[in-house]
């Protein structure tokens, strides 16, 4: 399987799932008529939030750790290597629970199990294509959906607009290379999300492309253009990701990745953050955020942990 073969089902406009992991070595594409014989489940606009009083707990990175890791990333930044570099790392998780219960009670508007590997219950969109127009929407800046004027507060937070200005440059030049006339439709929306039981502010941008009549034939080549997303390495791309392969010292897998669903005629996709991989018996929640300049390592470290959660 691989993203010819995406071209190959949507030239035939065969419905499909494609899955495909950060570093692109891992692509599995998946007939929708074939589904029922492969260990998956996913929904897009699922069911609602449903309360879970299950007990776990979480083996976060050391603080002290995270700093080397840290520090590399403005050390990187200050040689003009990167300008924003998305941080991450795994926490292991012991909860009497599996990957099918968690799947089930998790709300996102992207949600995939894939087999007994990982499960991811993701707010972010990647791209839609629909009637030949590709369309992304990064997410970059987020607040405590607790916080008084919250989005006002987000909207003027210099930190956040400086990484949400570079990752909306960096999406719209990703498109190029796929689609003509290139536009931001809407920038820097603020909306509510829920993290588990809490809500957060968070902010978005519209970025809007123009394709071909037959961009179905070639579903899979644009798709492989433009991965990785964007929001989950940062910019420069190509010198951020190798950085992120030297800071990060461990392996994404299929975290940070995209899973997305044509029907035979529109494509709509997410990326896969929020993300609980089982290695053995032991599970681990993958989480992290965007580093700049001005960004601080206590206040990121906090951001990192606060990402994880399961119900």
């Amino acid at each position: 399987m691989s993203f010819e073969y995406a071209n190959r089902l949507g030239k035939e406009r065969t419905p499909f799932l494609i899955v495909v992991s950060y570093d692109k070595s891992r692509v599995v594409v998946v007939p929708i008529s074939e589904l029922q014989n492969h260990d998956i489940e996913f929904e897009i606009d699922g069911n609602s939030f449903q309360k879970r009083d299950v007990k776990y707990s979480i083996s976060s990175l050391e603080f002290e750790k995270y700093r080397e890791k840290f520090q590399k990333v403005i050390t990187s930044i200050r040689k003009g290597y990167t300008y924003v570099l998305n941080l991450t790392s795994e926490s292991e998780i012991e909860i009497n629970s599996d990957l099918k219960e968690i799947y089930k009670y998790a709300e996102a508007k992207y949600k995939i199990r894939f087999k007994d590997e990982f499960l991811s219950y993701s707010p972010e969109t990647f791209v839609k294509i629909s009637q030949n127009r590709i369309t992304a929407f990064p997410m970059k800046g987020t607040l405590d959906g607790s916080v008084p004027n919250g989005d006002e507060v987000l909207l003027s937070n210099q930190k956040e607009l400086a990484e949400h200005v570079m990752i909306v440059d960096l999406l719209r030049n990703d498109l190029n290379m796929v689609a003509t006339k290139i536009r931001v439709e809407e920038f820097r929306t603020i909306s509510k999300i829920r993290s588990g039981e809490k809500e957060l502010f968070q902010m978005s941008s519209k970025i809007v492309g123009d394709l071909e009549n037959d961009w179905q034939s070639q579903i899979g080549t644009i798709l492989e253009k433009i991965l990785p997303a964007g929001s989950i390495t940062g910019t420069p791309k190509k010198r951020t990701v190798e950085l992120i392969s030297e800071i990060e010292e461990y392996h994404r897998g299929f975290f940070s990745g995209v899973f997305g669903i044509f029907d035979g005629e529109n494509f709509d996709s997410g990326v896969m953050i929020r993300f609980l991989e089982k290695r053995g018996e032991k599970l681990f929640y993958k989480s992290g955020g965007g580093i700049t300049l001005d960004s601080r390592v206590e206040l990121e470290y906090r951001e990192m942990i606060d990402k994880v959660y399961l119900f």
